[in-house]
């Protein structure tokens, strides 16, 4: 392997950390990571939490964040078995950076609101 292709790069095509990045930016990723960065949730009341998402949505989008290493899977031996997400070191640092821009929207939004309402007005 060339060490060129150690080195990522989300601007190169075939760079694998444009998958994560995708997974970590996609509709439901920030969203699930964001509300993790508040702490551990049952299935169930992550998906309370993350309004609007549906169960095989909010599902795909926890295995792909487990299987890049930012959400922890842990099922706990009751009856019935319990099943409870957490984040990992790694996914803890991705989702305070999202939480951080998460704040910033929202901080902004008057701004935000009177640019769309001058772009609607002219386009």
């Amino acid at each position: 392997m060339d060490d060129d292709e150690l080195i990522p790069s989300v601007f190169a095509r075939d760079c694998a950390s444009r998958g994560v990045l995708a997974d970590v930016t996609g509709r439901w990723g920030g969203l699930a990571l964001a509300a993790l960065h508040d702490g551990a949730f049952r299935f169930n009341a992550l998906r309370r939490r993350v309004d609007g998402v549906s169960e095989k949505m909010l599902a795909q989008t926890l295995q792909a964040l487990e299987r890049d290493g930012l959400v922890i899977r842990e099922v706990q031996a009751t009856i019935p078995p319990r099943v409870e997400y957490s984040l990992t070191p790694l996914g803890e640092k991705v989702a305070a950076k999202f939480v951080e821009l998460i704040e910033l929207v929202e901080g902004e939004f008057g701004q935000i609101a009177v640019a769309q309402a001058a772009y609607d007005r002219t386009h």
